[in-house]
């Protein structure tokens, strides 16, 4: 054999070793071994990001970081986030004080700290802040810590316009971002915040659609979002249209973001509405709260065709139409919005919106705006559109009191595992098993963990059967105001497909 194809073997052989992601076999009599199958394996790293949570100097921020517990080894790893200004101040710190070793070195480590930083799977950590000032944080996993890895942000805003409960599970960075239900109404203050995790200079483009199509503005072009920061952008100066339904499109032309809407209205408080699954003819919307007073659909279709959508409640017992709301038309590159008041009559649901005609399923986007209470004691929540749990699921931030669980199955009956995990301060995992039949959601009040101190995460697997959606609401009522917020539970990408690889001699032939 010519040393070439030693170097060959040689050069395979690191490869496979080096990746993790090959499986190296010895041919046999008859040549190459056929290629396996692909295989799931736990992700390596994982990068999440969480928004400024400010505009009010009433604000009490809690972080809720968490990563699964799994059977499986690995390393150690780290899961940190941290300010998104600590670069830059320790850059111009390490400036400032050159000529003082002592005082520069000292004033790096308090920068360098981390807000929160998890030291094992299956045991939340937690962190709070306060105020108007708190920045955005940049985080990343690595180990055994980043497959699945969680943070929730939960804001407490008592007084003010700003007013409620504001929940968002910190977002993994991308490259482009929907998001139905805002708007420009003059009640409203809707902000977006972008956040960079990298070391360049990202660039965005924010795009508003109305009823009527494209809301005209220049200024939303080419927004600059600086290395490791966070911009904030007040919707209602991009355009001077006034729209009570707005879809916004957030892109970016270089780099990459984390991207989340801040809404605030004068009459029902604020929340996080997060970004919308990718455009799909068939959509889910699940965790619609029993007692909601107003639940208002809005929808938008990106593409060159209308979309003519049925609309379904998918409750307790099964399925039906809101009696005058069977069907939704969207009109290509316009958000359409429909008041489907008190659609869930005290039965908690979930929106299914499927094509009117299984021929031409038009891809859309969507989201809910949800209203619980009445008159000053009103609270506002948000439930995008949102993919199943596949293998796993988690939602961070517990209390003891005050979580329903959501489960749907819009196709086939399926069957979940949820899990309740060690608490933040104490407190023994427990687990139990729900099966929705299809066609229906079940709301549950999820299992606590014994001797529970301080918050736990649920984390939700599916077991068999079809696919299953999921929200967890989050309810803390303040001086009668039912304060709430929801989040979905889309699938973690803990786990990524790895083809299989085997080793080929016959490529080493003269």
């Amino acid at each position: 054999m010519k040393s070439t194809s030693l170097s060959l073997i040689a050069g395979a052989v690191a490869l496979a070793a080096v990746t993790g992601f090959a499986a190296v076999s010895v041919p046999g009599d008859g040549g190459a071994t056929e290629a396996k199958a692909t295989t799931r394996l736990p992700v390596e790293q994982s990068s999440l990001l969480c928004p400024a949570p400010g505009l009010s100097d009433l604000a009490e921020t809690t972080y809720t970081s968490f990563t699964p517990a799994t059977k499986g080894g690995g390393e150690a790893g780290t899961a940190e986030l941290r300010s998104s200004t600590a670069k830059k101040d320790a850059e111009t710190d390490a400036a400032k004080d050159d000529k003082d070793k002592s005082k520069s070195k000292d004033k790096k480590a308090e920068t360098d700290k981390p807000v929160v930083a998890l030291k094992e799977p299956g045991k939340p950590a937690t962190a709070d802040v306060s105020g108007s000032d708190a920045p955005a944080l940049v985080g990343t996993a690595t180990g055994r810590l980043a497959p699945g890895w969680t943070t929730q942000q939960t804001t407490t805003v008592e007084a003010g316009d700003a007013r409620g409960l504001l929940g968002v599970s910190c977002t993994a960075p991308d490259t482009e971002f929907w998001f139905p239900a805002a708007s420009t109404a003059k009640s409203r203050q809707d902000y977006v915040n972008l956040t960079n995790p990298d070391d360049t200079a990202a660039v965005a483009d924010i795009e508003l659609y109305g009823p009527d199509g494209t809301l005209k503005s220049d200024v939303g072009e080419g927004i600059t979002v600086p290395a490791g920061s966070g911009v904030r952008v007040l919707i209602s100066t991009l355009t001077s249209t006034a729209a009570d339904d707005v879809t916004v499109h957030v892109t970016t032309r270089t780099g990459r973001v984390g991207a989340v809407v801040r809404t605030a209205d004068s009459t029902t408080g604020s929340d996080w509405l997060t970004a919308s699954a990718a455009p799909a003819g068939t959509l889910v919307l699940p965790g619609i709260p029993a007692d909601a007073t107003s639940v208002r659909l809005v929808a938008f279709a990106p593409g060159e065709d209308d979309a003519d959508l049925t609309v379904k409640l998918l409750g307790k017992t099964g399925a039906f139409a809101p009696v005058g709301h069977e069907e939704l038309h969207v009109k290509s590159r316009m958000t359409a919005g429909v008041d489907l008041k008190n659609l869930t009559r005290g039965e908690a649901g979930s929106l299914l919106l499927t094509p009117a005609r299984k021929d031409r399923a038009t891809p859309v986007v969507a989201a809910l705006r949800v209203v619980r209470g009445k008159g000053a004691n009103q609270e506002v929540g948000y439930i995008p559109a949102t993919g199943p749990v596949g293998a796993q699921a988690t939602a961070a931030d517990n209390r003891a009191k005050g979580s329903v669980l959501s489960l749907t199955a819009p196709g086939a009956a399926g069957t979940v595992k949820v899990t309740a995990s060690a608490g933040s301060k104490g407190g023994t995992p427990v687990s139990k098993t729900y099966k929705v039949a299809a066609g229906t959601t079940v709301a549950v009040t999820p299992p606590v963990p014994a001797g529970l101190k301080g918050t736990y995460a649920l984390t939700v697997e599916t077991q068999s059967g079809g696919p299953v959606h999921a929200a967890r609401t989050l309810t803390l009522p303040r001086d009668g105001i039912p304060m709430f917020t929801v989040q979905t539970l889309p699938d973690d990408g803990g786990t990524v497909e790895v083809p299989a690889a085997v080793q080929d001699l016959s490529v080493l032939d003269d």
